[in-house]
């Protein structure tokens, strides 16, 4: 408990616009280097000459915040120019790792983004192309900023399981969940002409937004993951940008840090864009299949985003099952060896792509996906033995087997004798034999021929044993001879 209260107390909070100027006056539109190995999300301030009419107040001094009147209180005629204001109000930044300091402005700011929201969700206001411009801006300014460090990024930290880290809230996030509402408000309008946003949502923000899914709080990237979705949806021209940014957080996850918080929203995102997939499917998105997707199951926090990894897999079979093959052997090629929590989440994937399996794909890879499926039976850990043995129980699975029962039978048939003599679980023993059972009725000849097959392979070990042993004791009765011959020779 100490050691994670001392982590949360080295984390450092969004730094206060008189501390950072620069960020505060930074937009997305600017060309922005992004640099992935850093956490680290603000834009470039060299777009700082675009934000010059940011209201500024003296160095250390709290920003001050005029009071404006509500929107029905003006005239129509004026509501743009009131709403351009408001944005320049909601520009400043504060400091809220003390909550007592500004309260009375941030408690502005907040009702000022409120009303923002209110208007823009109504549509009661005609957003021109320089007040759509600014409100882009203003978004920027506030949630790209400097993330803080995570707990295992935190100089002499030990590393931690990242399934029990507990989850960083930001102390801004009255402000932040404003800002995200607002931003959503603008892209999923009807009145937002895309032809016009695009020159503000661009792909520098978008690689922006995608730097933010490394936030530790939950709240900002279910807000990330519904904008980005949203951005995908709208945007058709950053489509494939999109895709290839996606990609390379999981190139960079899966065989560099295998540290980021996002992952799982980023695979529900693409759950439903490979859902929208034309059929037949671009070369480019097999790609993406094979050396992203089913590389994630690689890295070693695979249960935090597995339910959505395994969505996104079975989406790929449904689509064309012609994958099925394919995906199976990725699967046992990232089979895990030590892992028994992370085996038992493989096999319920594999029988969610088995259910999805068309028979000649199936016959492809049946012979490597079962010598598997026999190490799982026989495994001493009972959830796996009983997770791969639940495949039974599934009526496609078991039509398959019987197509292919000559093969099958007898890879698994010893497995499942094993189980029957000696696995030290009842209820894996109570599903052997359901299985064995199953096997009887379905082909008695075949069984039987196993049953003779097991046996004299079991009566050639054990006489390879007892010959092992006899040539040891003719070993050990030669030795003996030697020695005692020796110690004669010495005697005499």
């Amino acid at each position: 408990m100490f050691t994670k209260i001392m982590k949360r107390g080295n984390r450092k909070g969004p730094k206060s616009e008189a501390a950072e100027p620069a960020a505060a006056a930074a937009v997305p539109g600017s060309n922005v280097t992004v640099n992935h190995a850093s956490r680290t999300a603000v834009p470039s301030s060299g777009a700082a000459a675009g934000a010059h009419h940011l209201p500024t107040s003296p160095a250390g001094a709290a920003p001050q915040i005029e009071s404006l009147p509500l929107f029905r209180d003006v005239p129509v005629a004026e509501r743009q120019a009131l709403f351009l204001r408001k944005l320049q109000i909601c520009a400043m930044i504060f400091d809220f790792s003390d909550t007592l300091k500004s309260a009375r402005e941030k408690e502005m700011k907040r009702q000022t983004l409120s009303e923002l929201v209110d208007v823009v969700q109504s549509s009661s206001i005609r957003l021109g192309e320089s007040v759509q411009d600014e409100l882009v801006r203003t978004v920027a300014v506030n949630i790209f900023r400097c993330l803080p460090p995570a707990s295992h990024e935190n100089t002499g930290s030990e590393v931690t399981d990242p399934e029990e880290e507990d989850p960083y809230l930001d102390p801004a996030w009255p402000h932040l969940q404003l800002l995200y509402e607002l931003l959503l408000r603008y892209v999923i309008s009807s009145d937002t002409d895309t032809k016009v946003a695009k020159r503000y949502i661009d792909h520098s923000f978008v690689l922006h937004i995608l730097d933010l899914f490394e936030s530790e709080d939950p709240r900002e990237r279910e807000y990330l993951k519904t904008i980005l979705h949203r951005i995908y949806g709208k945007f058709m021209v950053h489509r494939p940008f999109i895709r290839k940014a996606i990609n390379n957080i999981f190139y960079r996850f899966i065989f560099e840090t295998e540290r980021h918080s996002g992952i799982g929203e980023l695979l529900e995102i693409l759950g439903s864009i490979i859902n929208g997939f034309a059929l037949p499917m671009k070369e480019e998105h097999k790609l993406f299949l094979v050396r992203a997707l089913i590389p994630l199951h690689k890295p070693k926090p695979v249960g935090m985003y597995h339910q959505q990894l395994s969505y996104c897999i079975v989406q790929f079979v449904e689509k064309d099952y012609k994958l099925a093959d394919t995906i199976i052997r990725g699967l046992l090629k990232y089979w895990p060896v030590t892992n028994c929590q992370k085996e038992v989440l493989f096999l319920g994937e594999l029988e969610e792509v088995l259910e999805a399996t068309q028979p000649a794909e199936f016959q492809r890879c049946m012979v490597p996906l079962f010598k598997q499926i026999s190490h799982c039976l026989s495994s001493s850990h009972f959830q796996v033995a009983e997770r791969a043995l639940f495949l039974w129980n599934n009526d496609h699975i078991v039509s398959l087997i019987a197509q292919n029962r000559s093969v099958i039978f007898p890879i698994i048939f010893e497995a499942l004798e094993k189980n029957m003599q000696g696995h030290w679980n009842q209820a894996v023993h109570g599903l052997t034999a359901n299985v064995r059972k199953m096997f009887l009725d379905m082909d008695s000849e075949l069984f039987e021929a196993c049953q003779l097959q097991y046996v004299e392979k079991e009566e050639n070990a054990k006489s390879l044993e007892d010959r092992r042993e006899s040539a040891w004791r003719r070993l050990e009765a030669i030795a003996e001879a030697k020695a005692a011959g020796e110690d004669m020779v010495v005697a005499n």
